[in-house]
């Protein structure tokens, strides 16, 4: 299984874009403004789209993707989400005003988009793929998801601050690698916390709780003008730990084009 990370930037800039991850060449978790990056048969090819909420940054590009190959394809597109998540859709982009409302055009028989609703726990097969919807906590319904495929699962948190079921469920998981979001540094943590987000001081309290497992952590979601305070802050975790409960030493920056095989 190959995950392709089209955008992980918590706002758009030259070089910056907005959630997407592409998994094989057929599942898409969340659709930001990275999906732009993918070339018409690229997006053609994908038949199954996993939201993890409702936000902007990560559903950007899901309409005007439709709207590129709908006409190329010979079924709809299999959207997956919460059902807050989907009813957002239909009421604020796919609603005949922003947007048209492609689930059902051209016909309620055969549409351009079909939307699935997904439970927290719930397993979706893919092929050969197995997606687990995994507990977020955010200021809308939210998850995460967990990715694999007859071995080792990639992880996605998602946007999410303190989490403590996430981490009781990542510990029953093999995991390969784990992507988590860090969006503001330390000087915005109080805006971090209003907004449910994770900044540096946070993420180091979340990363206790992975325990004896060892794996590769990639920060996602930072905002452009933080990225490099951000990263500075989460270098100095391995100073300021107590011996007994040590962070994880693998933690690198997430970027475009940046590929994980599982």
């Amino acid at each position: 299984m190959k995950v392709r990370v089209l955008g992980c930037s918590g706002a758009i800039a030259k070089d910056c874009r907005t959630t997407s991850f592409l998994v094989d060449s057929d599942v898409l978790i969340d659709a930001g403004t990275g999906v732009g990056d993918l070339t018409l048969d690229e997006m053609c090819a994908i038949n199954h789209i996993f939201l993890t909420h409702s936000h902007l940054d990560h559903v950007a590009a899901l309409p005007l993707m439709v709207d590129a190959v709908a006409s190329q394809r010979t079924g709809p597109f299999q959207i997956y989400a919460l059902a807050d998540t989907i009813a957002a859709l239909k009421a604020h982009i796919f609603n005949n005003v922003i947007w048209p409302d492609f689930s059902v055009i051209p016909s309620e028989a055969e549409p351009f988009i079909r939307f699935n609703e997904i439970n927290l726990g719930q397993i979706v097969h893919v092929r050969d793929k197995r997606i687990e919807a995994l507990p977020a906590v955010h200021s809308v319904p939210a998850v995460g998801y967990a990715v694999s495929a007859d071995g080792p699962c990639w992880v996605f948190t998602g946007d999410t601050e303190r989490n403590p079921a996430f981490w009781l469920r990542l510990a029953q998981l093999d995991v390969a690698a784990l992507v988590i979001e860090t969006a503001f540094s330390n000087r915005e943590k109080d805006l971090a916390h209003r907004s449910l987000h994770l900044s540096p001081a946070t993420l180091a309290e979340e990363l206790k709780n992975i325990g004896e497992q060892q794996f590769p952590i990639f920060i996602t979601h930072t905002k452009p003008f933080e990225t490099k305070l951000i990263m500075d802050e989460i270098a100095q975790f391995e100073a300021t730990q107590p011996l007994d409960r040590p962070i994880p030493h693998d933690i690198r920056w997430l970027q475009a084009g940046q590929g994980f095989e599982v």
